[in-house]
């Protein structure tokens, strides 16, 4: 396992641990599918075609979305800021966004240990693959994917933890791909928050119980990213005012959707699935954790004044099934962090850099880390910048 890394060791708060970035992406390679589908699928898998002078990804004749690399740091290490980037090709950008040994000098270089890593093309929470008319080949995008990321996960020496994607429309599908993503090793997975905008139910619903059983079981944390419904994925949003400038709207849709995650831990926690799993494990990803303390507490306060009696099924408050259960991840927020992370608890809270994406804090995340954690014990900056991270996720000892 190799050592802490002299950046992290030259950070007093953090000198000694291993850090855990809790959300990083990856910028998937042209060819992650069609290199691993069988022959008759390798043009139906998403690929990469030029489309009106612009490269696509396409999956089974239609067009997924942009082919961009969705990164803002470029190939010398400069990170952008603005919206230029979306235009960027994938030659454009650091090789450590899709190439695993880059990727693994660059973490070494800002001070990193292991990352946890989402996709880009599915959507953050495969909601795009939901999309595709044919049921097998749907279900070897996901698995295809999955595979990808296993392969991912073993040539980095156990430094990347990709989060394996759920074949969420099929909810028997799901529970055998989790007991799949298990074997292959990895340690957790990636799902939309919203099956019902598919036709399924939602995640309330009993039918569901059978995957979060066996999330419990094999200790595989589930994990929601922000915008991983297309009802809450977009860069712009809809929040900003027409007069609003294209770089504004990108800042003021951003972070909106930090905020999307609230009504994923709301209907988690009202709806009593919670209550029925109490060893499952949920992970509110890019969402900040600032507004949590605010809005567990008005969960609480709403159960008496507008719903008295219909939550009996319910035996903990919100703050207990949150600290039983839920975790959620910080990287920005600095102004009396301390505090923040008290009231939401420091065994729940786990520190990300959202790699490469337009709010990571390349270069400077570790500073800036460091410097928002001097209000912090050691203990408390132990558990965040590591030990959560290691005992949700089941990594290698630090």
């Amino acid at each position: 396992m190799p050592a802490p890394s002299s950046t992290a060791s030259a950070v007093p708060a953090l000198a000694g641990l291993r850090v855990v970035d809790a959300d990083t992406h990856v910028t998937e390679p042209h060819d992650l599918w069609t290199s691993r589908a069988p022959r008759a699928y390798r043009d139906r898998v998403p690929h990469v075609a030029d489309i009106d002078g612009r490269p696509q990804w396409i999956v089974d004749g239609r067009a997924l979305g942009p082919a961009t690399a969705s990164a803002v740091v470029d190939r010398d290490g400069v990170r952008s800021r603005g919206t230029d980037f979306i235009s960027w090709p994938f030659e454009r950008v650091s090789p450590a966004a899709y190439d695993v040994r880059e990727r693994l000098a660059l973490m070494d270089e800002l001070g990193v240990w292991a990352q946890i890593v989402y996709p880009n093309t599915a959507g953050f929470g495969g909601q795009k693959f939901g999309e595709v008319q044919d049921a097998a080949l749907k279900l070897l995008c996901a698995t295809l994917y999955n595979d990808a990321m296993a392969e991912m996960q073993e040539s980095s020496g156990d430094r990347l933890f990709p989060m394996g994607l759920l074949p969420w429309w099929d909810i028997d599908a799901s529970v055998r791909e989790v007991e799949r993503m298990h074997r292959l090793g990895l340690r957790g997975v990636n799902t939309t928050s919203d099956p019902q905008h598919a036709g399924l139910p939602d995640f309330s619903h009993a039918d569901w119980d059978p995957l979060w059983e066996v999330c419990a079981d094999l200790g595989m944390p589930v994990n929601f990213h922000i915008g991983a419904a297309h009802e809450s994925m977009s860069w712009l949003g809809t929040s900003g005012w027409p007069s609003l400038g294209l770089d504004a709207k990108l800042a003021l849709g951003s972070s909106m959707m930090y905020l999307s995650n609230a009504r994923v831990i709301g209907n988690f926690i009202y709806s009593g699935v919670l209550e029925r799993h109490p060893r499952l494990q949920i992970v509110s990803v890019e969402s900040g954790i600032g507004w949590i303390p605010f809005f567990l507490e008005a969960l609480g306060h709403q159960l008496g004044e507008t719903s008295p009696g219909s939550m009996d099924h319910l035996t903990l408050s919100p703050k207990e099934y949150f600290d039983r259960q839920i975790h959620a991840c910080f990287w920005f927020e600095s102004e009396d962090i301390a505090r923040t992370i008290e009231r939401v608890g420091a065994r729940n809270v786990l520190f990300e850099t959202d790699f490469p994406h337009p709010t990571c804090l390349f270069p400077d995340s570790i500073g800036t880390a460091a410097r928002a954690l001097r209000q912090l014990d050691d203990e408390s900056v132990r558990l965040v910048m590591q030990d959560n991270a290691v005992r949700l996720y089941n990594l290698p000892a630090a």
